[in-house]
């Protein structure tokens, strides 16, 4: 029997190597803030996860699995079971980091469906003060979550965060983040 009264549940998926850096203390926020306001919740960091790159070597076109076993068949389980994805990276030269791009990759492999219809936020802080270090992350963001059939619903852009853990001390960056966790559950 199906439960039609189970809560919507967001996937927190953490792209830096810095736990508590300010990726994971901005997507922690939104997780906490959504959690609190009746969501589930969960998340991954990237950077504990074993993901090889993708080989181009297209056998997922005619298999429709992946020739890598790897950490990446969890964490597409944890997509199908989640409604909201909250995708965080730092800018690492002008690009997402490596672990974030890797994970995208594996997109390619994935049937599309599992992203149909699922909400999408992004956490992407910089080091550089001006939000124009980030515009190659925010591009690869706003065309690809619309390519797999996503809805973008927000995108923050923490300009200016450098130094581990400095967006604690933005009471407006934090404040932003909460506001867009509790309204995750609309």
């Amino acid at each position: 029997m199906v439960n039609f009264m189970s809560k919507r549940k967001v996937l927190g998926i953490i792209g830096s190597p810095r736990k508590n850096g300010n990726t994971d203390i901005l997507i922690r926020e939104i997780l906490q803030a959504a959690e609190e306001s009746g969501l589930e919740t969960d998340s991954v960091y990237l950077y504990d996860c074993e993901i090889h790159p993708c080989t181009a070597c297209d056998s997922c076109s005619k298999t429709k699995k992946c020739i890598h076993d790897d950490d990446m068949t969890g964490i597409i389980d944890k997509i199908g079971e989640s409604s909201i994805l909250v995708l965080g990276t730092p800018v690492y030269w002008w690009g997402p980091s490596a672990q974030m791009k890797a994970f995208i990759d594996r997109w390619y492999g994935v049937d599309r469906s599992l992203f149909k219809g699922k909400d999408c936020l992004c956490v992407i802080p910089s080091g550089a003060e001006s939000k124009h270090y980030s515009r190659h992350v925010v591009g690869m963001f706003e065309d690809i979550i619309p390519y797999v059939g996503m809805n973008l619903m927000k995108t923050i852009i923490a300009s200016g965060h450098g130094p581990k853990g400095s967006v604690r001390n933005d009471t407006s960056l934090m404040e932003q983040a909460g506001s867009l966790g509790r309204g995750l559950n609309h």
